[in-house]
């Protein structure tokens, strides 16, 4: 079997660095556990002057602009002639992509036309988005695109067992490896709550804080989770609401979220701490793969109640580790969080629960699956170069 140390892999991301998410935290972690292992690596993305936290590895900017409404976010336009001189110089032996952008379309006609396989890894229900913009109708063009790309691929890593399913269902490709996500247990854990810190933002110690965690833009479901806290409220379910979390759209959650606490954005030992100082967490979001912020609330001891949809449905175990709830429907979202701030023991056994399964998601198991995955993709091109050469003879 091929060496990892003999990899060379070129990473497409649309964003790497610039703005700090679960997809590109999960690049960063893949990238350090290639190179602590010896492989090769070069990273192309958008670059920006003061981005969320240094990249791990080489990256080499390539041609973007703002994303208009949303200038956070950069959108890569494709490869310039000095990208793809590098890519010759660095001379790769297997592309990954991580965003079906045009850069990520440029990587794989490249790839094609240097006969190189590549790799996709799937992050984002990009297809979903529109809906949350009034562009609903646009979805079925967009998935249309997405199954293209993908399909000449020559496989695809995807985060969870349901978006794997998603996308067999969707006939994106019939190759999908389970490239899951993992937690830090430095950072997240119920030992992190913090009684000082929930004072201190005026959550009393017998309050009971449903937490949303994330980005605040309305893909993640804002107006789901806005609409449930009404819903309780009107049940007359005593509560409080702990946000974490920044973003564009957090002017509209505070004005729909009235009495709402805002932590604000966290990161490092402030998230793990911030996070275990909440008693219940609520995602109502449809659009992630995996979900990230929803094992890293059960690393940290929180019941889950989540979205039923893909992700969450491979990581919440209805009934014993949280709820799934239909998408959308803010009255069941509203009945299964009830029990929870009233029932402490039903709070503390689901959130244990949630917690002993988040031990089973170590990264370097995780990564070695996508590592895995490149060397037989390579191997298997290599065999086929060997078999035509021997043929020609």
């Amino acid at each position: 079997m091929m060496d990892v140390a003999n990899l060379r892999i070129a990473l497409f991301s649309g964003n790497y660095n610039y703005v700090r998410d679960g997809a590109n935290q999960a690049l960063n972690r893949l990238a350090e556990y290639l190179l602590r292992k010896g492989a090769a690596l070069r990273v192309y993305a958008p670059v920006v002057d003061e981005p969320a936290f240094p990249p791990t590895g080489d990256l080499v900017g390539v041609p973007s602009f703002a994303i208009p409404t949303r200038s956070e976010y950069r959108f890569p336009i494709g490869l310039s002639k000095s990208n793809k001189r590098d890519l010759e110089a660095f001379a790769p032996n297997i592309i990954h992509t991580s965003s079906p952008d045009p850069a990520g379309h440029a990587a794989l006609r490249w790839a094609q036309d240097q006969d190189i396989p590549i790799l996709a890894s799937v992050h984002t229900r990009f297809e979903t988005y529109p809906r949350y913009y009034g562009l609903g109708f646009a979805e079925p063009m967009i998935e249309g695109i997405m199954r293209r790309f993908y399909n000449r691929c020559d496989a695809l890593v995807a985060p969870s067992e349901s978006m794997i399913k998603e996308l067999v269902e969707q006939d994106m490709h019939d190759d999908i490896a389970l490239w899951t996500r993992g937690v830090d247990r430095t950072i997240f854990g119920p030992e992190k709550r913090d009684l000082e810190w929930r004072r201190a933002h005026g959550i009393a110690d017998d309050d009971v804080a449903i937490v949303f965690l994330g980005r605040l833009v309305m893909e993640k479901g804002l107006d789901v989770f806005a609409e449930t806290i009404v819903q309780l409220r009107k049940m007359q379910v005593p509560h409080k609401v702990l946000v974490i979390g920044d973003g564009p759209a957090r002017k509209w959650f505070e004005q729909n979220l009235p009495g709402g606490i805002f932590a604000g954005f966290q990161t490092g030992a402030g998230l793990g701490r911030a996070l275990a100082s909440g008693d219940i967490f609520l995602n109502p979001s449809i659009t992630e793969t995996f979900g990230n912020v929803t094992l890293e609330a059960m690393a940290s001891g929180l019941p889950a109640i989540a979205a039923g949809a893909t992700g969450a449905s491979s990581l919440v175990n209805d009934g014993e580790t949280g709820r799934l709830i239909p998408p959308g429907d803010t009255g069941a979202f509203a009945q299964a969080i009830a029990p929870y701030c009233t029932d402490h023991e039903l709070r503390r056994a689901h959130g244990e629960a949630g917690e002993r399964k988040s031990c089973e998601y170590s990264w370097d198991v995780i990564n070695q699956v996508v590592v895995d995955t490149y060397i037989r993709l390579v191997e298997a091109r290599e065999a086929l170069h060997a078999a035509e050469a021997a043929k020609a003879t």
